[in-house]
């Protein structure tokens, strides 16, 4: 029986999706309910390179998802889920060996709705570290986190999975739907110590280690009032093809 589904979104991610399905069969084999009742699925957004030829070799499931937006790609690979608990991570990641052992001992809490592990960067540098101190105290407050998020099947479906209209902040979204559904059961969303997810730095590797100042920030603000210069953002980000 699949107790856990993990969803990759992944577009031409051939580069870097293998190391993260390594890690995520290290932490397969240390589950205690069994490698077997894991399921990996890489939801193939649109890929033109090797990401989903990739992907079934390793013997995840692909779902194929038409639709260009990270939203809609963990929801083409949620719904074909099987798991009673439903994880996302992201294909430029790398995941902790005792992961799926941590998110069964937090699902087994009645008090809480979902979470995430939190994460490590892979290399850090001045202009990251002023990055991290500017957006983990935000993390804090708002008690959401990154990494691999996880919660329940029927809560992804109560609060409607990932809003498909977002190009961009679709997982702020989802998780503060998530809160709010705990929070009306007397549940809390949380956040994960001990198995840390690393994450790339390749944003900071393309647009330079200091540009949530000189780019992000400056652009993502009037974004969120003009939507044309938040899509022109988002294409420029998140959707280019240069990887």
């Amino acid at each position: 029986m699949i107790r856990h589904s993990l969803v990759i979104p992944a577009y031409n991610e051939a580069a870097l999706l293998p190391r993260l399905l390594r890690t995520v069969a290290v932490a397969r084999d240390r589950y205690a309910g069994g490698a077997d009742a894991v399921e990996v699925i890489v939801a193939d957004n649109d890929s033109t390179d090797a990401t989903p030829e990739i992907a079934k070799e390793a013997g995840c499931r692909v779902a194929h998802v038409a639709k260009r937006t990270i939203a809609a790609a963990r929801n083409g690979g949620a719904r074909v889920a099987q798991g009673e608990i439903v994880s996302f991570v992201d294909a430029d990641s790398q995941i902790h060996p005792e992961t799926f052992n941590a998110i069964d001992a937090a699902m087994a809490r009645g008090d809480v709705v979902g979470g995430a592990t939190g994460v490590d960067l892979e290399r850090w540098s001045p202009g990251i570290a002023a990055t991290w101190l500017v957006l983990m105290p935000l993390a804090l407050v708002a008690g959401m986190d990154t990494g691999v998020v996880f919660c329940r099947r029927c809560d992804f479906d109560a609060v409607g999975g990932f809003d498909e209209e977002r190009r961009y902040a679709e997982d702020v979204a989802f998780q503060w739907a998530l809160k709010s559904l705990g929070r009306r059961r007397g549940q809390r969303f949380m956040r994960l110590k001990g198995v840390k997810a690393i994450t790339s730095t390749r944003k900071f590797d393309r647009h330079g280690d200091w540009h949530y100042f000189t780019m992000i920030l400056p652009r993502a603000i009037p974004g969120l009032i003009d939507k044309a210069k938040g899509a022109d953002l988002a294409q420029e980000y998140w959707y280019t093809d240069r990887r």
